[in-house]
């Protein structure tokens, strides 16, 4: 296995970690999951408070299917809803209602929290250190 591998490898095994110690403390905490957690803070920080669904789509990783789904979710917790497009009927976008900005500002502090602790954990194991210090640095 070259260097490069190795180093892969650690990468991967640090996202594996933290993004489980993320989805379940957002879960078992404010009964989020993690895709809509990114999706409400992209919402939030998007123009207007709203992207189109490819938009968002590609922001966070998801396929165009997992997103719909993923927003019908959302918008059957009234956390956000769709708008068609004014300039192309075609397009839908997903945008965030007051309910979806508090739910993201009450998770948040969860979010920044549970990553702080999981890259200190990180930090002091000697295997993924670096790994953990290169996010740290970037």
């Amino acid at each position: 296995m070259t260097v490069d591998e190795q180093a892969w490898g650690r990468v991967l095994v640090l996202h594996a970690r933290i993004e489980q110690e993320l989805a379940k403390a957002l879960q078992r905490r404010h009964g989020l999951g993690l895709s809509e957690y990114r999706a409400l803070g992209k919402l939030v920080a998007g123009p207007l408070g709203g992207l189109r669904m490819q938009e968002l789509a590609e922001a966070i990783g998801l396929n165009q299917s997992s997103v719909s789904r993923m927003c019908a979710r959302l918008e059957d917790a009234g956390l956000t809803i769709r708008d068609l497009c004014e300039d192309d009927r075609r397009g839908v976008y997903s945008v965030i209602t007051d309910a979806g900005r508090k739910r993201y500002a009450e998770t948040e502090p969860t979010y920044c929290a549970v990553l702080r602790t999981a890259l200190d954990k990180a930090a002091s194991d000697p295997e993924l250190a670096a790994a953990a210090a290169a996010v740290r640095g970037a």
